[in-house]
């Protein structure tokens, strides 16, 4: 199916997307009408010979000449008329610059690739979701079956208990009587002696059919078990990981725990009913009895089921995280306590203080060698109740610290990794005495790996290993991971990316701001191949010959001033953010004078934002002006809107220009800020004479004012509205704007 045709199936957000990549420079109608020809030309090849793309532009207004025919035998008068409007601009723009032309056609299929693919992954994520419903639905069928199963062997273990008492009242009560009888015969106990007969067939027959529903029951145990430890935990465990770097919260936690301890609560009672048939046995065996049989292989089974479930329910429920940086888990500074929560999914009433729990600091690492080495201090041992929960079997260590161990002269060890690169490990051990056995189990539950810091300035690049770490590996003991960390693929750090904004605001980001974070980290290749490797250095380091700052820290930077200063603003969309200048100049080009952009600032590596506005001379050619960023300093004595809704420019003999009008694409800028003005009522009241001699001093207003030399200001032209502006953009030829806009100047 052509490309065109599959994007027109995605859902409507994602064809939002594809709407803004069209405008009037090269419309929508032209990929609508020629799709198939577009489709079959390699753009890229094109873009990059000036003859083939002069070639190919006259064989595009062919068509458009061929697709006007077609209009015309329809008698389509309006479509015909559509036709030799976009003929007649593309002429305009492109005749002396075809090769412009074949790039924003090369662009445009890119980008609707990357759309086209973003929606089928999503389409994919939620048929996940949905089989993900079906595997609980599943699961929860097979606990269903193994409990019915339960009950099942209950009752028939009663059942085989009243026949068996039954048989052996019936036979004490036979050899009563064929003892009185002092061996005498007779009709009446020769029956007695066959119904007692066929009694001990049924007998054999239910203990056997007993043993058949007990290893029956323990199969489906086995398989239940296996599924939860090699499949349900595994993927819980991943989940978890992919909230703690911020991904979609995780959950099912609860689930878990029923399906743990279901099966538990089974194994248990069928060790109990073990010994209710052992009982049996004792009373009543004989050569080929089951029961025997069912001693030496079920008991054995049971046992290590048993074990195998204990030993995988000990997990941590939230990863170590210092409560001053909630969202920056599995980050802790030396000094700094912070807090860690293990569960028991076995949630039955018998391990309640049962469970005492210890927690150790790098237990398996040994001496590695270079590696700093921590003591952990405060309560390190809890016992796990279903008290301080809800009505989970809990442990929440609260009060831990780290600290570290100096060597000799009271210097840290000089490893092979900085400080941030280092990973370290937090365990939990426990174990417990299965009652009448004298089996102890042990328990053991691992964190994922944490990164020590000793200074708050360290965070943001421990804070790169934690999400370099979480989104490339699995494996928990992996704690050499950055002695030669993998490269990411762009599809994985773009969605990690996005999550971080995700989750400290209300918005993550599009696919126009991922674009532009591509070209930033793969630069050219990110066109050629925008599924790309990056490497670890490229992200958050630098190389002892490059200048600048880390790509990760600039992202920081970002992510602070908009948690500090710019939260709202992003959270309602105002602020575009992440857009290359080129991109910039094509959004803002054939818009109204005034309207403007807001996107942060590249060479400000704390954060920083700034704005362009466009502007046009008299003969309609546009002119771009952009600020100087404003950085957490400025934000914080001024806001946002504030900024906007005072900003001028001073030209000549002083006059005041307000040259922001309206908040791209086209909205008035009071009516998208507005809502962010004081209310009258807020405004603070004028400072009267008295009280200004009295303080000594007189009222201030901070403002943002910018020179510009009267050449660069917007010529001879009066303020208009988006529409009248596109009405003259059609109307008069570029050569007569000046006369036209005298005659405005005259008549106002």
């Amino acid at each position: 199916m052509a490309q065109w045709c599959q994007l027109q199936l995605l859902d409507s957000k994602y064809l939002e997307q594809v709407d803004q990549l069209y405008d009037d420079s090269f419309p929508m109608d032209i990929r609508q009408y020629l799709s198939k020809w577009i489709e079959s030309i390699d753009w890229d090849a094109v873009a990059y010979q000036d003859s083939l793309a002069t070639v190919r532009f006259h064989e595009l207004l062919s068509q458009l000449d061929e697709q006007h025919s077609r209009f015309a035998l329809e008698n389509n008068f309006l479509l015909q008329h559509n036709i030799r409007k976009i003929k007649r601009n593309l002429q305009d723009r492109f005749q002396e610059d075809p090769v412009c032309m074949a790039m924003i056609i090369s662009r445009n299929l890119k980008e609707e690739m990357k759309i086209l693919e973003n929606g089928k992954r999503n389409e994919g994520d939620e048929a996940t979701a949905s089989t993900m419903v079906v595997e609980k639905h599943r699961l929860n069928n097979k606990v269903r079956d193994m409990k019915e199963l339960l009950l099942v062997a209950d009752q028939n273990i009663k059942n085989l208990e009243y026949l068996q008492d039954d048989y052996d009242f019936k036979v004490n009560s036979f050899k009563n009587r064929e003892s009185e009888m002092n061996g005498t015969t007779t009709k009446e106990l020769e029956k007695e002696k066959m119904d007692l007969g066929r009694m001990c067939y049924e007998l054999k027959a239910k203990r056997q059919d007993v043993v058949m529903k007990l290893t029956e029951l323990l199969n489906i145990t086995h398989v239940l078990l296996s599924e939860l430890i090699s499949a349900e935990l595994p993927e819980w465990k991943q989940r978890q990981q992919t909230a703690c770097i911020g991904g979609p919260p995780n959950a099912c936690m609860d689930q878990l725990q029923s399906w743990f301890t279901a099966v538990a609560e089974t194994v248990l009672h069928v060790r109990q009913q073990l010994m209710e048939l052992q009982e049996l046995q004792h009373k009543m065996t004989y050569d080929t009895d089951p029961i025997s049989q069912l001693k030496e292989q079920h008991e054995p089974r049971a046992l290590e089921l048993l074990r195998t479930l204990l030993s995988n329910s000990l997990v941590v429920e939230r990863q170590p995280c210092m409560p001053t940086h909630p969202q920056r888990p599995l980050v802790l500074r030396t000094g700094v306590q912070f807090t860690v929560k293990l569960r028991f999914l076995v949630n039955l009433p018998e391990f309640n203080y049962q469970l005492k729990v210890k927690a150790l600091f790098d237990k398996d690492i040994g001496d590695k060698k270079g590696f700093r080495k921590f003591n952990i201090l405060g309560t390190n041992i809890k016992v796990m109740n279903m008290e301080e929960s809800n009505a989970s079997l809990v442990a929440e260590f609260r009060h831990l610290q780290l600290k570290e161990q100096k060597v000799a002269g009271n210097k840290s060890i000089e490893g092979p990794l900085i400080v941030t690169e280092e990973l370290h490990s937090l365990s939990f051990e426990s174990e417990y005495q299965l009652p009448q056995s004298g089996v102890t189990i042990k328990l053991e539950a691992l964190s994922l790996p944490v990164v020590v810091i000793s200074n708050v300035s360290q965070l943001p690049s421990a804070w790169a290993s934690i999400l370099w770490y979480n989104m490339l590996s699995t494996e928990t003991k992996s704690l050499k991971f950055f002695v030669s960390p993998p490269q990411a693929k762009w599809s994985q750090l773009s969605e990690v990316l996005s999550w971080q904004f995700s989750s400290a605001t209300k918005r993550g980001l599009n696919q126009e701001q991922l674009n532009m974070l591509a070209d930033k980290l793969l630069g050219a290749s990110a066109q050629r191949n925008p599924d790309g490797l990056i490497p670890w250095s490229k992200f958050c380091k630098l190389s002892p010959t490059e200048r600048g700052f880390p790509f990760w820290l600039w992202i920081e930077g970002i992510l602070d001033v908009i948690r500090r200063h710019l939260l709202c603003y992003w959270n309602d969309g105002s602020i575009m953010g992440f857009i290359s200048k080129e991109r910039e100049k094509k959004l803002l080009s054939g818009k109204c004078p005034g309207t403007f952009l807001l996107r942060f600032s590249e060479s400000s590596r704390d954060g920083a934002i700034t704005f362009t506005w466009i502007e046009h001379d008299c003969h309609l050619n546009p002119v771009f002006h952009s600020v100087e960023p404003y950085t957490k300093k400025e934000l914080s004595a001024v806001s946002l809107h504030d900024i906007i809704r005072n900003y001028r420019v001073m030209a000549a003999e002083n006059i005041p220009e307000y040259p922001l009008r309206f908040l791209y694409p086209d909205i008035p800028k009071d009516k998208a800020f507005g809502k962010y003005y004081p209310k009258p009522s807020e405004t603070p009241e004028p400072m009267d004479v008295d009280s200004q001699q009295s303080s000594g001093y007189m009222k201030t207003e901070l403002i943002s004012v910018s020179e510009v030399p009267p050449s660069k200001l917007q010529e001879n032209m009066m303020p208009m509205s988006p529409d009248d502006f596109r009405v003259l953009e059609q109307i008069v030829s570029p050569g007569h704007i000046a006369d036209v806009m005298g005659d405005f100047q005259e008549s106002d």
